[in-house]
C-alpha cells in the first residue's frame, strides 16, 4: 500500500502553478490526470484521510478497509494521503490535485471538510470521479456524495443505552459541534427518551469550529467522559468524535462503565483491545463498502455520481453485536430490533437535529 504523508516541495510548486494558470484561463499539463500507462499501467484509486488519519480505530480506518478490499478484489493499486495538523483549504486542494494528477480514479475525500477543495479541484479533472463522504453541499457531473443516516443508527444506540443504564443517566460526547455530529446527538437522545422518558442525557462537545481537535485528541475525549461518569453520574457514554472517542472508551473502561463506539465496530479494533469488554456496541456506518462500491463503479466503467445514501433499510448504518455480553441481553436486543423495524417502516421518524 502506497501511503502519502507529505507532498514534496516540487509538488507544491507545480500545483500552485497549475492553479494560477487555471485562474488566468489557461491549463497546464499538471492539470491533466495521468493515464494508466503513464502511471505504470495499473489502475489506481486514492483516499485522502480526515482529521486523525489512518489508525483512528474509527472513521478513517473504515475508509481504509474499503480501499484495501478494492486492492484485493479488483486488483487495483491504492494510494493514501494523510492530513497535517492545522492545515487549511489550500493544503486539501493541493492534496487532491496531486492524487488526481497522478492518475488515481476515483479520488475520495474522507469527511465533509474536503467539500470546498473538491468543489475547486473536480472541475479541473472532468474524467476523474471524486467521492466525498458525509457531504452533499458540493455537486458536479463527476462528484459522488456518499452520505449516511447516522441519526438512525444513533437512535438504536440510545435504545440500548437506556435499557442497560442503572442510573438513568447516559452521556453523549461530540467531537466538534457541527451539523453532522448534531445528527448523532439527536438520534441518540431521541432513542434514549423514547425508551425511558425519565432518563437524563448529558451532552458535551469537545471543540467548536474552526478548531477540529475534538476529532483528533483522545485526551479531550477521556476528560469529557470522566466528567460525565464522575460528576454527572452517567453509566453509559456514547462518543461521536473520531480518534478522540478512543479516550472516552478508555475512560468508561477505567470506571467499569459502558461505552458505545462509532463508525467502525470498535469492539473488534486491535488498538482498543484492552478496553473491548467495556464496549457494549458500536454505531456502524458502512464507510468501507461505500468506498469499495465507488471504486468498483469506476472500474466497471459506470462511475456512480450524485447522492448515494446509506440508511438502516440498506444496512448502511446499524448497531454491532460483537460483544458476547451484548448478545446475552435478550431484552435489549429485542428493543433494538423493534426500533429498527419501526424506523424502516416509517413508524418512527428520527430527528436530525437536537
Amino acid at each position: 500500500m502506497r501511503r502519502i504523508t507529505r507532498i514534496a516541495t516540487v509538488g507544491i510548486a507545480s500545483a500552485a502553478l497549475a492553479l494560477s494558470a487555471t485562474a488566468c484561463g489557461g491549463k497546464k499539463s499538471s492539470d491533466a490526470a495521468a493515464s494508466p500507462s503513464e502511471s505504470g499501467g495499473q489502475k489506481s484509486a486514492a483516499i485522502a484521510y480526515d482529521i486523525g488519519g489512518r489508525g483512528d480505530q474509527s472513521f478513517n480506518d473504515a475508509a481504509y478497509a474499503g480501499l484495501k478490499k478494492a486492492e484485493t478484489e479488483l486488483k487495483i493499486k491504492g494510494a493514501e494521503a494523510e492530513p497535517t495538523d492545522g492545515e487549511g483549504e489550500a493544503d486539501k486542494v493541493q492534496r487532491l490535485t496531486e492524487l488526481a494528477r497522478k492518475g488515481n480514479n476515483p479520488v475520495i475525500g474522507v469527511g465533509f471538510a474536503y467539500a470546498p477543495a473538491i468543489k475547486k479541484v473536480a472541475p479541473k479533472f472532468p474524467n476523474t470521479t471524486f467521492g466525498i463522504i458525509d457531504d452533499t453541499s458540493v455537486t458536479g457531473p463527476n462528484v459522488a456524495n456518499m452520505v449516511f443516516n447516522e441519526e438512525q443508527g444513533s437512535y438504536l444506540a440510545g435504545v440500548a443505552a437506556a435499557k442497560v443504564s442503572k442510573t438513568g443517566t447516559v452521556g453523549f460526547i461530540g467531537g466538534v459541534e457541527v451539523p453532522l455530529i448534531k445528527k448523532f446527538e439527536a438520534g441518540f437522545a431521541q432513542g434514549v427518551k423514547d425508551t425511558n422518558p425519565n432518563a437524563k442525557v448529558l451532552s458535551t462537545y469537545l471543540t467548536q469550529p474552526p478548531n477540529f481537535d475534538g476529532f483528533a485528541k483522545p485526551d479531550l475525549g477521556k476528560a469529557a467522559a470522566l466528567g460525565q461518569l464522575d460528576a454527572g453520574g452517567a453509566d453509559v457514554v456514547y462518543a461521536a468524535a473520531g480518534l478522540a472517542g478512543s479516550g472516552a472508551i478508555e475512560a468508561a473502561s477505567s470506571k467499569g462503565k459502558w461505552a458505545i463506539g462509532v463508525d467502525s465496530d470498535q469492539y473488534n479494533q486491535a488498538g482498543l483491545a484492552k478496553y473491548k469488554d467495556s464496549i457494549l456496541t458500536s454505531v456502524t456506518k458502512d464507510v468501507s463498502d461505500s468506498v469499495f462500491d465507488l471504486i468498483k463503479s469506476v472500474e466497471d466503467g459506470k462511475p456512480t455520481t450524485g447522492e448515494i445514501r446509506y440508511g438502516l433499510d440498506k444496512d448502511g448504518v446499524g448497531l454491532a453485536d460483537s460483544n458476547p455480553k451484548y448478545k446475552e441481553m435478550a431484552d435489549v436486543i429485542a428493543a433494538v430490533e423493534k426500533a429498527k423495524a419501526d424506523i424502516i417502516a416509517k413508524k418512527i421518524t428520527v430527528k436530525t437535529a437536537p
